[in-house]
């Protein structure tokens, strides 16, 4: 929202007295040129550069643009040095508070303040992703218009969180986790600027490779963890932050993942993909960070049942009914100890011999149904339980496979469009190599065995 007398005077207190704002607060950048990190996106012409009004001139104005990437990582501040650099009309809004009702004040203030003023105005809107697909419709007339130039910042893929047509007007600026040398340059800078801690302490080496390791490519999370650990040294009259300090007042690293964004499904896949690799250390490692985070156990649970299906199959028949305890177990007896129920799961399941002949045969079936091969049902086969169905010819022919020494009884069962057709290849691996026998005694019996069967391309 545009500055209230409220916000005014909080302002002008940071102003006098910087050391009531947090550090990460104090040593926000001021120009584009003390970001650290992101400079693939501070090149000379870039979107971000023009929105401070550099070479922004001429019938080409400056881009809308979208901010994404992880927390930590610059997108707030990218805005408020847009804010302090411009000359422009800049409204700040979140996602998490404002409306329709309050995005379009914004918008036609803006109208006013062009048609009034000729001054342009830059929206910066947080959490975009928050909003409603209504709520983001609101936003479309004016940046189509360009009645105001949007910053957007969401922490989710925005190709899932924010709506087509407004991205059709953005330009997607990418935003990646600081790297370490990144952090580094911004603890020392923290540690010897006026607007940081001044010299006040210093910080040995080791105790700075665990900050590194505590922040996870976050900025701000460096930040507050450092004020923490300096707030300790200065308290007990050290002029060093060591290592025992930050572990003392850091209990333990937060655990990079958003059970609401697309890291939620980064770490499934890599749980799944874990185990189907067979490394159950690794599987183990991403089950322990869902867990950690508050994943919800039947999430988890869901995956594995999955994972039974779609890379054991039958190679350990026992994987499916030992996911699906799991699954029934986690949902009556939940965390903390349904953790010990899907370790068990994973560690079953990334040990277990692996197939995928039960995938791609209902894949290769399904194919061949959508490109229009099915055809009628046999004669024989059809429902003959009804009045009538004998006239039709429906069931007669039909032989009783109990009848039949073996139980196998040697007709035709598919439709005349995919007859000979073989969809399920199975490995040699496990107890899959039993069925692979049975298969091809089956497919003997049935007149379908050797050469003659074809397996879809």
């Amino acid at each position: 929202m545009e500055p209230d007398l409220f916000t005014a005077a909080a302002e002008d207190r940071q102003e006098k007295d910087p050391s009531s704002s947090p550090l990460a607060v104090r040593m926000r950048p001021r120009t584009l040129d003390e970001v650290v990190g992101q400079q693939h996106l501070l090149k000379p012409g870039s979107p971000l550069r023009r929105l401070v009004g550099e070479g922004s001139g001429g019938p080409a104005g400056p881009s809308s643009v979208i901010l994404w990437g992880p927390p930590g990582t610059g997108k707030t501040t990218l805005a408020y040095v847009v804010s302090k650099a411009t000359n422009k009309r800049f409204v700040e809004l979140s996602a998490i508070t404002a409306g329709v009702k309050e995005v379009r004040a914004v918008i036609e203030g803006a109208r006013r303040a062009t048609g009034g003023f000729g001054k342009e105005t830059v929206l910066f809107l947080d959490e975009i992703h928050r909003f409603s697909k209504a709520q983001q419709d609101s936003l479309l007339p004016a940046v189509e218009n360009r009645w105001v130039t949007l910053i957007a910042a969401t922490t989710e893929n925005p190709y899932f969180s924010i709506i087509s047509p407004l991205l059709s007007r953005s330009l997607l600026l990418t935003l990646e986790p600081l790297t370490d040398e990144d952090l580094r340059a911004l603890l020392r800078r923290a540690l010897t600027d006026e607007r940081g801690l001044g010299g006040a302490v210093t910080l040995s080496e080791d105790a700075e490779a665990h900050l590194l390791r505590i922040a996870g490519g976050d900025a701000r999370r460096a930040l507050t963890a450092l004020e923490a650990a300096a707030g300790a040294a200065l308290a007990k009259h050290d002029a060093e932050i060591t290592l025992t300090t930050v572990e003392e007042t850091v209990d333990r690293a937060a655990v990079k993942y958003d059970r609401d964004g697309d890291q939620h499904y980064d770490v499934a896949s890599a749980l799944i993909k874990s185990i189907r690799g067979s490394d159950v250390d690794a599987a183990l490692h991403y089950l322990a960070r869902m867990i950690e985070a508050g994943e919800d156990p039947r999430f988890i649970a869901r995956r594995l049942m999955i994972s039974a299906s779609e890379d054991i199959g039958l190679a350990d028949p026992t994987a499916l009914p030992t996911a699906v305890a799991a699954a029934q177990a986690v949902a009556m007896i939940g965390f903390p100890e349904a953790a010990l129920t899907l370790s068990h799961a994973t560690i079953a399941l990334a040990l277990a011999p692996k197939s995928n002949a039960a995938t791609l045969a209902i894949s290769a079936a399904q194919d061949d149904v959508r490109r229009g091969l099915a055809g009628p049902v046999p004669a024989h086969l059809r429902d003959g339980h009804y009045k009538g169905a004998a006239k039709l010819g429906h069931a007669q022919g039909y032989i009783y496979p109990h009848d039949v020494p073996g139980g196998i009884a040697a007709q035709e069962y598919a439709p005349d469009a995919v007859r000979g057709r073989r969809y399920y290849e199975p490995t040699r691996y496990g107890a899959e190599a039993r069925y692979a026998d049975v298969a091809d005694r089956v497919r003997e019996r049935l007149g379908r065995g050797g050469p003659g069967g074809t397996t879809p391309s």
